[in-house]
């Protein structure tokens, strides 16, 4: 048997052996690295190394599930499951720390599942299913370029907003705000509503998507003819 013969054998075998592992930890690690590169080019604080990161610990966490049956099938704590079981549980929190809570608007959520889906494809890695690994990157890559451009095209000529509305009493029923906002042709996505009943204060925040023709002064207008306003402001909707 070749050199090269008793590579590939040492890489496709069911047992973990240094061979395989050293070839997964590395594949793990680029595939981890090319979904980071892109995430990385959209701004996000999670790029490269983080990527790179989470799907070689998976891996080792895969391999490792495999190595204590193999080597101690007599002890009872030998479940091929179990450490693998924690990685869905600890990346939680990794993907927690990308999301950002920012006044009504969520920044975070794609990378946040990103890096999720990084980490299973680190597992499915340490279990020696390559391709799938590799389609499964490939899949992501599509998702998160050319789905975008779909959607932009889908949303051209739309934006997404937030606007928010500081009014001096508490407001129970928002119908004349949505009333508002369907004259304008705006569509209400979402909204967050602050009370602080000691100052009579209502903070609305109202998430819309917004035709770029909008007339925001006279939207405004009708806001304040409502209720006593204190104070009206517009931002932008960040979702990446």
């Amino acid at each position: 048997m070749t050199v090269l013969e008793q590579i590939y054998h040492a890489v496709n075998a069911v047992e973990v052996n240094t061979v395989g592992s050293v070839y997964k930890l590395v594949l793990s690690m680029l595939l981890g690295a090319v979904v980071g590169y892109e995430r990385k080019r959209k701004g996000q604080s999670a790029g490269v190394r983080t990527f790179s990161l989470i799907s070689m610990g998976a891996t080792l966490a895969m391999l490792l599930s495999i190595y204590v049956p193999q080597e101690y099938m007599g002890l009872k704590n030998g479940d091929p499951g179990r450490i693998a079981a924690q990685v869905i549980t600890g990346i939680g929190f990794l993907g927690a720390g990308a999301i950002i809570q920012m006044k009504g608007s969520v920044r975070g959520l794609t990378t946040a599942a990103g890096i999720w889906m990084v980490a299973i494809i680190g597992m499915a890695v340490g279990l020696g299913m390559y391709w799938l690994s590799v389609v499964a990157s490939l899949l992501i890559l599509f998702i998160l370029v050319q789905l975008e451009r779909i959607e932009e095209y889908i949303s051209r000529g739309s934006e997404s907003r937030i606007i928010r509305i500081r009014v001096g009493t508490i407001i129970e029923d928002i119908a004349p705000y949505r009333e508002v906002l369907r004259s304008h042709r705006i569509k209400l996505a979402n909204f967050y509503i602050d009370y602080d009943y000691d100052a009579a204060e209502t903070a609305l925040n109202l998430v819309c998507l917004v035709r770029e023709t909008t007339d925001y002064i006279e939207l405004f207008s009708q806001f304040r003819k409502l209720n006593p306003t204190k104070s009206i402001g517009l931002a932008n909707q960040l979702t990446i």
